[in-house]
């Protein structure tokens, strides 16, 4: 994400008692429980091949820029093997210039390594059973613009998706697409957004019929789950909405968590679409927005983890790629402590399983 935010607050919302959820949902596999006192394990994970802002990835970005198509094998392989296999490619382009090998976008962002990271990718998410989300953007420097003027910007819009399926739409692990500019909700959704939503959806589905679309907005703890708010939900024209629980960029408290998931959850119910977290597993090492993200303690994404379960039908992280590496990963990238968190979540894993059986 351009700049996702999270809190550092840890008051415990573990063992509060799960809530009933409405109807059966549609989403990938899930069907909402009418009473879930399990907690979801994160399914899947954002991932960056250049991570847009310059503070955020500053661990792990030169670290990507080198990895070579093994390594970007090696890394969906680490990401699926410890469950996460609903991958979403932030973007395929940096400030306008071309991630992959493009006829389309005539620059390409260098240094980088790899020839063709996203060919590497599905190649590896093939052979896992895992789905990518492919991210049309960042087709200008302003990373945050859904209403872009700019001619050079909308003709990549409407231009790249048609290389991207034909390049790549063979792949069984072509999953869908990712819109990438994130919806700012100040208790609804901006006009604009909507606007942008919907002539990207009625391209893409031109393009590639059948294959959902996924948005992550921001401002979740502002969500008024009014008529209006449920209108523009079904007005969006995507299929899935993974909300930033806001928890690391420090706009959200734990406590609070219980009561914004619950306005969403009557919204999405109303409106009868899908509803996923956007759960974020990092804290700033510094200044929020103004230095590098580094990993979340893991009692912190526990309780942010419970408090989505309760609610929604799958939980994505924002984001496994610098934030969490395997021991022995053969593509490291990231902080050092995200072996530790890496860990954690591995032992939090097994225990969870363990009490199913």
């Amino acid at each position: 994400m351009a700049s996702p935010v999270l809190i550092m607050n840890r008051r415990s919302l573990l063992g509060a008692a799960a809530l009933m959820l409405v109807g059966s949902v549609r989403g990938w596999g899930h069907e909402v429980k009418s009473e879930r006192s399990k907690t979801l394990p994160i399914e899947g994970s954002w991932f960056d091949f250049r991570h847009p802002n310059p503070y955020d990835g500053n661990y792990w970005n030169m670290q990507t820029a080198a990895f070579t198509g093994e390594q970007w094998q090696a890394k969906i392989r680490e990401m699926a093997g410890i469950g996460m296999k609903t991958l979403v490619l932030m973007s395929v382009a940096h400030q306008g210039m071309a991630l992959y090998p493009s006829r389309v976008i005539p620059r390409r962002w260098r240094p980088f390594h790899c020839e063709d990271p996203i060919e590497a990718v599905l190649q590896a998410a093939d052979r896992e059973d895992a789905r990518v989300f492919i991210g049309l953007g960042f087709f200008e420097a302003d990373t945050g613009r859904f209403d872009t003027r700019d001619p050079v910007a909308l003709r990549y819009s409407r231009d790249v998706p048609v290389e991207l399926w034909e390049r790549y739409g063979r792949h069984t692990s072509f999953g869908g697409w990712y819109l990438p500019v994130e919806a700012p909700i100040r208790g609804h959704f901006p006009d604009g957004y909507l606007r942008y939503t919907q002539a990207m959806a009625s391209r893409l589905r031109q393009i590639a019929p059948g294959k959902p679309i996924l948005i992550a907005p921001y401002g979740t703890r502002t969500v008024v789950p009014d008529a209006r708010f449920v209108s523009q939900l079904r007005a969006l024209e995507v299929d899935y909405v993974a909300y930033q629980d806001e928890v690391g960029v420090e706009k959200t408290r734990l406590d609070e968590l219980d009561g914004i998931w619950s306005r969403v959850r009557q919204a999405h119910d109303r409106a009868g679409i899908p509803l996923w977290a956007d759960v974020e597993l990092f804290r700033f090492e510094g200044p929020v927005y103004r230095s590098p993200l580094v990993p979340a303690p893991m009692a912190r994404i526990e309780a942010q983890l419970a408090a989505a379960s309760r609610y929604v039908e799958k939980i994505l992280g924002y984001q496994y790629l610098g934030l969490m590496n395997a021991p022995d990963s053969l593509a490291p990238a990231g902080h050092p402590s995200s072996v530790d968190l890496y860990r954690a979540y591995r032992a939090w894993l097994e225990r969870r399983t363990g009490a199913e059986s």
